[in-house]
């Protein structure tokens, strides 16, 4: 549906095994826009982006991605609709190169999205362009996640889905994936984060939910921020 948002997810539960972790969730996220998940570590942040794409265990409730239902899909189906996954671990094959890594994964059969040629993508990270050769155990970190995101772009899909990508890397490789956040912002991607880093989150989402105890307890935009202060240091204990 045209003008369905990206995601749209309604009292959702999840599960793993006969852990209850997520306890109704409420969210939406607009096309086009950067959408951030904030909370401490267990809220169920990483969660609720897995359940997206079908990763927990049992799951209730909604989850509507460009407005198709797809709670009881399984997740091949729901990254056909056009959403890739980088999760905190990265997933970099250590055997391969960095262009192997590139190269590896399947086309998504979507209308939306177009996969970004190596070009591209190479013009984006000048470091993967330098490192193409380059086994992943000789990859910095930076480097790492730089191709973990690269990989996503390659698929054709048009819905982000970013665990902590700027977790332990130095402040010019977080600077590197701002910059790309933005980019892709501007090319229309769809783009939610799990974020520890505040202030890297801060320039650049539209929208912020936080997560505690497996709800949202608290929700707005970005243009609150400034009002909202104190209920976030109470929320973060920051």
């Amino acid at each position: 549906m045209a003008d369905a948002p990206a995601i749209e997810i309604r009292k959702l539960h999840a599960w793993y095994g006969e852990s209850h972790i997520l306890h109704g969730i409420d969210l939406t996220v607009p096309r086009g826009q950067v959408v951030t998940l904030l909370g401490r570590n267990g809220a169920g942040r990483t969660t609720t982006l897995r359940a997206i794409l079908g990763l927990t265990g049992d799951r209730k409730g909604s989850i509507k991605v460009h407005g198709e239902e797809t709670i009881g899909w399984p997740t091949h189906r729901i990254a056909h609709l056009g959403i890739g996954y980088c999760p905190e671990e990265r997933g970099i094959f250590a055997s391969l190169s960095a262009e192997e890594n590139l190269l590896l994964p399947p086309r998504l059969k979507t209308s939306r999205g177009k996969p970004m040629s190596e070009a591209d993508i190479y013009a984006m990270f000048p470091n993967l362009a330098e490192r193409r050769a380059s086994q992943g155990t000789r990859l910095s970190g930076g480097e790492q996640q730089m191709l973990a995101v690269a990989r996503i772009l390659r698929t054709g899909a048009d819905i982000l889905l970013l665990d902590e990508i700027s977790e332990g890397l130095a402040p010019v490789i977080v600077q590197a994936l701002s910059r790309m956040i933005t980019t892709l912002k501007t090319q229309g991607f769809t783009i939610v984060m799990v974020e520890q880093n505040f202030r890297f989150a801060a320039r650049l989402a539209d929208h912020f939910h936080v997560i505690e105890h497996g709800n949202v307890a608290l929700s707005f935009p970005a243009a609150q921020l400034a009002d909202k202060q104190a209920a976030l240091d109470e929320l973060l204990s920051v």
